[in-house]
């Protein structure tokens, strides 16, 4: 398997290997990503990823679609254990490919370069950059919000302090990965406290006889295929991150192990915290105080706290400044290891020698997030996400079933049971398809990027032009000398 080095062409081949690929010794002087996260940090990423925007934005989308109070709090509760059951499929694949890349690497151990290909365009386009954007707008609102207290703060002013905020994540993020650690670790514990806050509010709330908003739990409520489907893309989407550690598997200690016990450690925290927090959400308010409302934390916060209600949008956007850090640092990976690949430009995949960080990586993610900031309407964003994601997705676990038939023998240090993946797969594919339905642009929409990857495929990658092999060496070689960067210096079984 070639490297990728300053004179390759623009996507040069290269067969995706079953084989794990190996790190050195930090004493051979090779320029590499470190093994630096142990299991505390591989659960404050899942967690820290998780625990952001979504909690505080979802909540409205859940109960819009589904009609009844009763009805969303199945969703969120079906929303967590079918992440978790995802979660342990993706921890089979984890530990089978102790590769970083996630999705994109099990594609194209399972189904070749062009599924993996297509997975890394819509990663590109829609599914990293979207997620970025959604956060970091997310915290900026939340922290404007006090300052316009009777309306929506100016969208200039949010986009622009969503566009800092992403700038400085990218500067500690290009900087040293313990910082990246230790910001994580911060912010998941206050993220953690914010949400205690609320669920403490809402049980004195309910000790107090308020139980109103729970005598007819269940009127209202949608119960077509569309809605129903539409109601778990935004419970999804509060869950999406799950598989984030997946994408940098290779920066972390004894990933045969950690790996799936950070999953195990996460996923049940993260549901227990979520369902209780829309319990106390659904008990301090009505429906359509939640449905008219653009920041339900603070909303809440507004009824039950008083005059230490400003404390509320202060805890949010810690929330979400440590879920984009997470967010930023575990996705530039993914890129990192497509350019490695041969899938992208080379410059994504070089490695700066002082920092040991893909600093051009993490550059070229920060430009597409500020790009989409200039996407207003979060709520159909969370469609485009949460369909491609669900796709994909479903690919990757299809995958692990043919990888059991195609490769039976293959070293699995973690394998569950058929019926997890089964079940994961038609949940999925019943997402998919009642989509189309009641989301029939958004779906069309994301299916004509994915499609259109196919024809950038052929003319990057299988017969490159040659004017961008030329220009993806210029750039490549800027790259390298600006960001004092050189090729990843691993070694492959």
């Amino acid at each position: 398997m070639a490297r990728v080095t300053a004179g390759d062409n623009l996507m040069p081949k290269k067969v995706f290997d079953d084989k794990a690929e190996s790190s050195q010794d930090d004493s051979n002087g090779e320029v590499k990503l470190k093994k630096e996260l142990g299991l505390l940090d591989g659960v404050a990423i899942i967690v820290g990823v998780i625990v952001g925007a979504g909690i505080f934005v979802s909540p409205k989308g859940v109960i819009n679609y589904s009609g009844s109070i009763g009805q969303a709090l199945i969703v969120w509760v079906c929303s967590g254990v079918l992440s978790m059951v995802g979660a342990l499929c993706y921890a089979e694949l984890g530990t089978m490919i102790p590769k970083s890349g996630g999705d994109y690497a099990y594609i194209g151990v399972a189904f070749g370069p062009l599924p993996a290909f297509l997975y890394l365009w819509v990663a590109l386009l829609i599914l990293v950059p979207t997620g970025n954007a959604i956060t970091a707008l997310t915290f900026a609102q939340y922290l404007l919000q006090p300052f316009w207290p009777t309306c929506d703060a100016p969208i200039e002013a949010v986009r622009l302090l969503a566009a800092v905020i992403t700038c400085l994540l990218t500067v500690i993020n290009c900087y040293n990965v313990k910082w990246v650690t230790r910001v994580t670790d911060i912010f998941t514990g206050t993220k953690i406290l914010a949400l205690l806050v609320i669920v403490g509010a809402g049980v004195w709330w309910l000790c107090q006889g308020n139980t109103q908003n729970f005598e007819e739990p269940f009127m209202g409520s949608k119960t077509s295929p569309g809605y129903i489907a539409l109601a778990f893309y935004s419970g999804l989407f509060s869950y999406s991150g799950w598989n984030y550690l997946n994408f940098v598997t290779e920066e972390l200690k004894d990933p045969y192990k950690n790996l799936p016990r950070a999953i195990c450690i996460s996923m049940p925290l993260v549901t227990i915290i979520y369902v209780i927090t829309n319990i106390a959400y659904f008990a301090v308010l009505s429906t359509d105080s939640i449905l008219s409302s653009d920041a339900v934390a603070v909303t809440f916060a507004n009824k039950m706290l008083g005059y230490a209600a400003w404390i509320m949008p202060l805890f949010v956007a810690c929330s979400t400044f440590g879920s984009l850090n997470g967010a930023i640092f575990a996705s530039s990976r993914l890129f990192f290891v497509g350019a490695r690949n041969g899938h992208l430009p080379a410059a994504i995949s070089l490695i700066n020698i002082n920092c040991l960080t893909p600093i051009p990586s993490l550059i070229f993610m920060c430009i597409l997030t500020i790009i989409l900031l200039f996407i207003r309407d979060v709520y159909v964003l969370i469609n485009y996400v949460s369909f491609v994601e669900a796709l994909f997705t479903l690919i990757s676990v299809s995958g692990l079933l043919w990888l059991r038939k195609k490769q039976p023998d293959a070293n699995r240090p973690i394998k569950v049971n058929s019926i997890i993946p089964i079940i994961y797969l038609l949940t999925c594919g019943f997402l998919v398809i009642s989509s189309i339905y009641k989301s029939a642009l958004e779906v069309g929409v994301g299916t004509a990027i994915i499609l259109s990857g196919i024809p950038v495929y052929y003319a990057t990658i299988h017969r490159p032009i040659g004017f961008l092999t030329t220009t993806s060496q210029k750039i490549n070689l800027f790259c390298a000398k600006f960001f004092l960067c050189v090729p990843n210096q691993e070694k492959f079984d």
